[in-house]
This record gives C-alpha cells, sequence and structure tokens, in this order.
C-alpha cells in the first residue's frame, strides 16, 4: 500500500514502523522529502522487485520451515506488502510455511517467539466485557473473523493463547490468496 498525502503529518518514524504503510527502501526520493524519511532510510531507492530478491536470498539461508515463518512474521512487522509479495512470489513453496504445516510447530514455540500482537485475547476474566475489548481492536471496520478456542489446533492438543497461530495463519492466506485487504481482518 502507497502512503497517501495525508500521512505527510505522521512522523517518519512512526510511518517506518508502521507495517501497513512502512515500504522502507522502495520509498522514492521525493516520497522520502515530503515524508521527512530523509536521512532514516539507506541512501538507495529499491524496487520492490529488489526488495524481493533480498527477501529470497536471506530466506535461502535459513536452515528449517520454523526459522522460514519467523523470519516472515518478522518481515510482515516490518512491511507487510513485501510479505504478501513474497508469500505469493511462490505460493506453492510459501504458503505451506505461514500456514500447515509449519503453522503447528510455530504454535508449539508461540509464547517463545511472540514479537507483536497480531489478534484478540479474550479469557475467562473478560467473562460480560467482550464488547468493550473488542473496542480496542484498532480497526473499526472488520469484515471476516477467524477465532480459535485454542483446542485441538492440528491434533497438538489444547494450546490454549499459543494456538493464536492458527487464526493468524488463516487469514493470512485470506489476503495472500484471495485478496482480503489486512484491515478487515480480525483474529481471536
Amino acid at each position: 500500500m502507497a502512503p497517501s498525502n495525508s500521512l505527510a503529518h505522521r512522523p517518519a518514524m512512526e510511518l517506518l514502523q508502521e507495517p501497513r504503510l512502512n515500504k522502507s527502501t522502495a520509498f522514492v526520493d521525493a516520497e522520502r522529502e515530503r515524508l521527512g524519511l530523509t536521512g532514516l532510510l539507506p541512501d538507495v531507492v529499491e524496487s520492490e522487485d529488489i526488495q524481493l530478491k533480498r527477501v529470497l536470498q536471506q530466506l535461502g539461508h535459513k536452515t528449517s520451515d520454523i526459522d522460514r515463518y519467523i523470519y516472515l512474521v518478522g518481515l510482515l512487522d516490518h512491511n507487510e506488502t513485501l510479505f504478501y509479495r513474497t508469500t505469493m512470489s511462490d505460493p506453492a513453496r510459501f504458503l505451506p510455511i505461514v500456514y500447515d504445516p509449519t503453522v503447528g510447530e510455530a504454535c508449539l514455540k508461540f509464547g517463545h517467539i511472540f514479537r507483536r500482537p497480531r489478534g484478540m485475547y479474550l479469557s475467562i476474566k473478560h467473562k460480560g466485557r467482550v464488547k468493550e475489548i473488542l473496542r480496542n481492536w484498532p480497526d473499526s471496520d472488520v469484515r471476516f473473523v477467524c477465532a480459535t478456542s485454542g483446542e485441538r489446533i492440528l491434533g497438538l492438543g489444547d494450546l490454549g493463547a499459543n494456538g493464536m497461530g492458527i487464526p493468524i495463519g488463516k487469514l493470512q492466506l485470506y489476503t495472500a490468496c484471495a485478496g482480503v485487504p489486512p484491515q478487515v481482518l480480525l483474529r481471536w
């Protein structure tokens, strides 16, 4: 997603930390000047194709699918557009990494590889407050919800909150394969 003119009022570092808006080295010089990014990025403009080549090269150095999963989640946390460009560059290669079967191992290790929130966590402590808690979700135009109780995840048993990898991965597939905008998805 390309930044709009309204982004010119956002602090530059905030823009670089927003995965939906950050294009990293793909910001052209005029955008860098307008958005106050000059000097905050390396002084090179790279096309999305060049960025994709670099991502594929870095993925080639990973020795396991769980390492590739962790790398791709990091990419998603940094540059959402490049994450989806990468996954759709070779769906047969990447869908088994971002979803089944690798997501099973990711769920088993989810508590150790958790980087940033990508869904809502509701517990029995929130009984009677679900509507109030859901208002904390940053996007108001939610059109798809994928929920899990964390039980019986891929035959692995009850993983509780660590089962969040399933709705995260499933909704990534909705975006990657069906073009559903990620901002209308809620993982629960």
